[in-house]
């Protein structure tokens, strides 16, 4: 399937992470979300119910990265990803999660993971 939807950069302010002044204070993180799916028919019809609407997509990641924080970014990928596959159009989703405020001893732009899942 060669068809996606990209969202790139969602900037959303969670409290995740390892150490207790992390799920204290919070800090911004950074997702890229790409969702693989068959757009033919919605592109055919001109029918926003034929695909994934972009827009109800980004507010449903964020969302799943905001709640209930955990201590690592991992565990927020599989969450979105689980999110995203929920729409049934989804085939496939890949997710990035940037934590460019991490807590690393020495100086980095970005530290990242990726993680890529199919339905089942």
């Amino acid at each position: 399937m060669t068809d996606s939807i990209t969202l790139t950069g969602l900037r959303v302010n969670a409290h995740h992470g390892v150490y207790d002044f992390e799920k204290e204070n919070g800090q911004d993180f950074v997702i890229d979300v790409t969702v693989w799916l068959d757009l033919l028919a919605a592109a055919a019809s001109d029918d926003v119910t034929r695909t994934i609407h972009y827009g109800e997509l980004a507010e449903e990641v964020t969302e799943a990265a905001r709640h209930d924080p955990v201590d690592l970014i991992e565990t927020v990928a599989e969450r979105i990803a689980a999110v995203v596959l929920a729409h049934p159009p989804a085939l496939r989703v890949q997710v990035t999660v940037h934590k460019p405020q991490a807590p690393i001893s020495v100086p980095f732009t970005d530290v990242a993971v990726q993680i890529t899942r199919s339905r089942s």
